[in-house]
């Protein structure tokens, strides 16, 4: 009788085998990444000037499809200007999205039209010589209204960059983000978090997050160094992975709930863009695995 049982638990056993029945050890990864984290959703950010290798649109395009990336936030300087259409057109053959524009150029006004694209626009928040707080707000929203206006009727979405100063704190930020809102019916306009210029509140990010969060277009990563060690661009531009406070702020990101558009950057000139980005890729994806 044993001797039977045993054959019949081994035949039992092949045939489970055979038709594919999982195990709990088997059973699928998980899958709660938030969307927004996901490969195919980040936007590369610092690609067009940075470039070690100095590519022109087409290859850019084909890197940045090559990576399985789909947004690009385009910045530029003066020689790529007659390069703006070529840009749009060599996105749109792989079916990448222009999705932001570096300040403003006249230029770009009749190719938005054209192509019916609708870039949020970035822009520097600037940092007034005024008497007081109040009029440091008002004179910021003044610089800004014009574009304001303009991107409001082109459909775009305007975003605040912090990039350092008195502009660049979070709660300067969200203020004159309220003062085009509730005075100039601009509620397109926004922030643009960067990791990389925002060292100075890696312990208070929670509480600076949870201000922006109404306003927030888009938050690029970084790797974040001790701040004690970042001077000048030493340390300030790290794969995401490669720094010691990133992956809390990811974590902090996640708990918010903030499901907007993720940013990694390459703004590195020494090094190959697709290297750059690549690098950070493969550090977010780490880093994800970690917090999750």
């Amino acid at each position: 009788m044993p001797t039977a049982r045993l054959l019949l638990l081994t035949l039992l056993f092949a045939t489970v085998c055979s038709i594919g029945i999982s195990t709990p050890s088997s059973a699928a990864e998980p899958t709660s990444i938030p969307k927004n984290f996901s490969q195919n959703k980040l936007v590369a950010w610092c690609i067009v000037p940075f470039d070690a290798k100095k590519r022109g649109p087409e290859a850019r395009a084909q890197m940045v499809a090559d990576l399985g990336l789909t947004r690009i936030a385009y910045d530029w300087r003066a020689e790529h200007i007659p390069q703006f259409e070529d840009e749009i057109q060599q996105y749109q053959k792989r079916d990448l999205e222009f999705f932001a524009f570096w300040s403003w150029h006249p230029s770009l006004e009749p190719l938005i039209k054209k192509y019916d694209i609708h870039p949020q626009i970035w822009l520097t928040n600037p940092s007034p010589d005024a008497a007081n707080q109040e009029e440091k707000i008002k004179a910021a929203a003044q610089r800004f209204l014009p574009l304001a206006m303009k991107t409001k009727e082109l459909g775009c979405k305007l975003g605040l960059y912090n990039h350092g100063g008195w502009g660049g704190e979070p709660e300067n930020l969200v203020a004159v983000c309220r003062y085009l809102r509730e005075n100039h019916d601009a509620d397109h306009v926004g922030i643009v978090y960067n990791f990389h210029h925002g060292h100075g509140h890696i312990e208070d990010f929670a509480s600076e997050l949870k201000i922006m969060l109404p306003y927030l277009h888009c938050l690029n990563l970084n790797g974040m160094a001790v701040p004690a060690t970042v001077e000048g661009h030493t340390n300030k531009i790290l794969p995401i992975g490669d720094g010691q406070h990133e992956a809390a702020m990811i974590q902090t990101i996640i708990n918010s709930g903030y499901n907007g558009p993720i940013g990694i950057l390459d703004h590195r000139s020494e090094l190959d863009s697709k290297e750059s980005l690549q690098l950070n890729i493969d550090g977010l994806k780490k880093v994800l695995a970690e917090v999750e």
